[in-house]
């Protein structure tokens, strides 16, 4: 019985965990997201704004590299030698001669009784030179005193991180201006089915009248079934446009690199009064405030590292080298018993003088100077731009910001027409054809006050964007 209590409680405990690990599941493919929020997670997830902070991450190491060249290089070698066949050296015979001034100067004579005289050419002597077996351990130190190159590199660090940090910034800005937009029309979009569903509903209680005039001889079957093919007309406008939104919340979440099959519910609203608050207020606007021209100011002071770097390398450098190492020779391979260990050091101190390399560096340091010169040139074509950007976004959001005020009252006049031709209709003093006139042109003025909708967040962003302000 116990055992049964316990695999029940067992089971009942196995089918919680399910249950949680379901709505974990659920909910984390589920998200709720305010425009903040969505900028957030795309800079998580975007690939573009990952790729970019790996190149910040990349630069870290860079520096790292240029860093350790600074720092005393030290390497241990370790080598075995085996000659099979010790080399020959041909060396002048230098021992006959003492032989032979020994041998006259005692008078001696050779086998014939002949005295022995020197020959006129002593020959030469073949000789080998080493052991069968070599050994050398040692250990190598390179210092680096002073080079004009590495320090100009080891001052420009900070600089060239802080150049791949505001090329992640500009990415990740043009991946947030697009969000902006993205998001925002999304947002408008609800507004967009929310005329669509009062036209259908309008429409749906102009059948049911239309319907009852008909029947009671008031109307022809003709006009039932022109509010039959509008009513139509709008349920497929209505798909369509739920098509182009469903595409629209597919390419934000791309965008974002949220995955597709994710749930995304957007919170935001947006308004009128939000979109005109305090954009045009701001007549000045500084350069600065632009990531494109910090970037491109960062991009000029490489530069001018560069043009330092080729002028100091024309001045002398001076490193230091030690080396300190054992060597061993043996007729036989037994270096790990007995046996003497020979010690080799040296101490270097080398200074490199720059004399001649073909004009060379004097190439290095003019093409560094033009590339300066033309970093001079972009920053100036880069202010003009500004300078154009900001001027078109403010026109364009002052004019769509008056054209979406035109629209929304020329959409409440439609409605105001729309509403007075029925009654008009209902009770029998309009006609057909007057209320077809007013539902057309309240669909057109409801179209103009979206598209207007649409253009004036569309401006708003570019305008923010423009002045730096986003």
């Amino acid at each position: 019985m116990e055992q049964q209590r316990l695999s029940k409680r067992m089971l009942v405990m196995a089918g919680c965990l399910l249950m949680a690990l379901a709505t974990y599941a659920q909910d984390s493919s589920r998200h709720v997201f305010s425009i903040k929020q969505a900028v957030d997670y795309a800079h998580q997830h975007n690939v573009q704004i990952k790729n970019s902070l790996l190149d910040v991450a990349l630069q870290q190491q860079q520096n790292r590299e240029i860093t350790a060249a600074a720092f005393p290089q030290l390497n241990g070698s370790v080598s075995g030698t085996y000659n099979p066949n010790i080399a020959v050296q041909v060396i002048p015979d230098f021992i006959a001669p003492s032989t032979y001034k020994v041998l006259t100067d005692a008078g001696v004579n050779d086998g014939s009784g002949n005295p022995i005289v020197a020959p006129s050419s002593y020959g030469v002597i073949a000789a080998q030179f080493g052991t069968k077996f070599n050994a050398l351990a040692g250990i190598d130190l390179n210092q680096i005193l002073f080079d004009g190159q590495v320090f100009v590199g080891l001052q420009a660090r900070a600089t060239s991180l802080l150049w791949r940090k505001k090329n992640s910034e500009v990415t990740e800005e043009m991946i947030k201006t697009n969000i902006y937009k993205v998001y925002y029309q999304l947002v408008v979009s609800k507004t967009q089915i929310q005329l669509l569903d009062a036209n259908i509903e309008r429409l749906n209680k102009l059948l049911n009248d239309t319907r009852e005039i008909y029947k009671n001889g008031f109307a022809e079957k003709l006009d039932v079934d022109r509010v039959l093919v509008q009513l139509a007309n709008l349920e497929t406008e209505k798909a369509k446009a739920l098509n182009s939104i469903s595409n629209g919340y597919y390419g934000l979440k791309v965008l974002m690199g949220m995955p597709v099959a994710h749930e995304l519910i957007l919170t935001d609203s947006l308004s009128e009064e939000e979109i005109k608050s305090g954009v045009l207020n701001t007549g000045e606007y500084a350069y600065e405030d632009r990531k494109e021209y910090q970037f491109a100011g960062l991009g000029r002071k490489l530069n001018e590292f560069n043009v330092k770097r080729y002028q100091l390398s024309q001045i002398p450098t001076v490193s230091l080298a030690g080396n300190y190492s054992k060597s061993a020779q043996r007729s036989k391979f037994d270096f790990f018993g007995k046996g003497q260990w020979f010690t080799v050091s040296s101490i270097n101190l080398r200074i490199s003088v720059p004399i001649f390399n073909g004009f060379a560096a004097k190439a290095r340091i003019q093409q560094a100077r033009i590339e300066l010169m033309k970093s001079d040139n972009e920053i100036e074509s880069l202010k003009l731009s500004i300078d154009n950007e900001v001027a078109v976004a403010r026109n364009d959001l002052k004019t769509a910001i008056g054209t979406m005020d035109y629209q929304k009252k020329n959409l409440e006049l439609a409605t105001t027409v729309y509403d007075q031709t029925k009654k008009k209709y209902e009770i029998g003093t309009g006609s057909q054809t007057e209320i077809n006139t007013a539902q057309t042109d309240l669909k057109t003025a409801q179209t103009n006050y979206i598209n207007a909708l649409y253009d004036a967040i569309i401006a708003k962003v570019d305008f923010q964007k423009a002045t730096g302000k986003l």
